[in-house]
């Protein structure tokens, strides 16, 4: 087997997948991390070498489990990417508070936890990736956002911080907007009056997210955004 090893925290039928598949085809060994067992058996079923390793990510006791484990059958990972995401929406009077503090603990603090757990390593080998999913909801607030947008923001400025503290280590920290509809059974379902062009692959975000953890890194990015090409931006 490969002795690369790649992690992949919010494995589902989306963007994780995809990204879990991506990384498979290019050789890795694939650490698989969501709450959903079931699903994460399917998919350790279908990559060669991968790992299920069923947890939530804002539990820091139990992702300090999952990483020990991965450690142990597969290596420390090189390429680590946080798709984990957890939304509410409504407008900010009618929002319940602790479900905003649920959000931020999934998709902000989980991230903050996930980081200090893989960069000592990625420090000691001066080398690795760490890429970080997000949408146009960390960039701006709208109506009915107000749950969801602030925690997706302080997601993004977190990101920076860290790849301003990891880049000049060697490490490459990256946050990838997608600013689109992911092109799922529940979102058609959801949004019969889009156009086929308003739907973004995730074979084809993951493919971007697999490029950007390669870039060369004498031109790294940080910000990446991705959008389907009729997307009114």
């Amino acid at each position: 087997m490969s002795d690369k090893v790649a992690l992949v925290a919010g494995v589902g039928r989306g963007t994780g997948g995809a990204v879990a598949r991506r990384l498979a085809k290019g050789g890795y060994r694939v650490a698989l991390l969501a709450r959903s067992e079931p699903r994460l058996r399917e998919f350790e079923a279908e990559l060669a070498g991968s790992l299920a390793l069923p947890c939530d990510i804002a539990d820091p006791a139990a992702l300090d489990a999952a990483l020990a484990q991965c450690r142990c059958e597969l290596g420390e990972p090189e390429i680590v990417v946080h798709n984990a995401a957890r939304g509410s929406w409504g407008g900010f009077m009618d929002i319940d508070p602790a479900d905003v503090e649920a959000n931020f603990r999934v998709n902000t603090m989980s991230l903050l936890y996930l980081a200090r757990a893989v960069a000592p390593a990625m420090i000691e080998r001066g080398q690795g990736s760490i890429i970080v999913t997000g949408n146009t909801a960390a960039w701006r607030g709208k109506p009915n956002f107000s749950g969801f947008a602030p925690t997706k923001a302080a997601q993004r400025v977190l990101a920076e911080a860290i790849a301003r503290e990891l880049g000049p280590k060697g490490i490459h920290v990256a946050y990838v907007v997608i600013d689109a509809i992911i092109d799922l059974r529940w979102t058609r379902r959801r949004h019969p009056e889009l156009a086929e062009n308003r739907f973004a692959k995730p074979e084809a975000i993951a493919e971007a997210i697999y490029q950007t953890a390669h870039q060369e890194r004498s031109a790294w990015s940080f910000n990446v955004e991705l959008r389907p090409f009729a997307e009114i931006w």
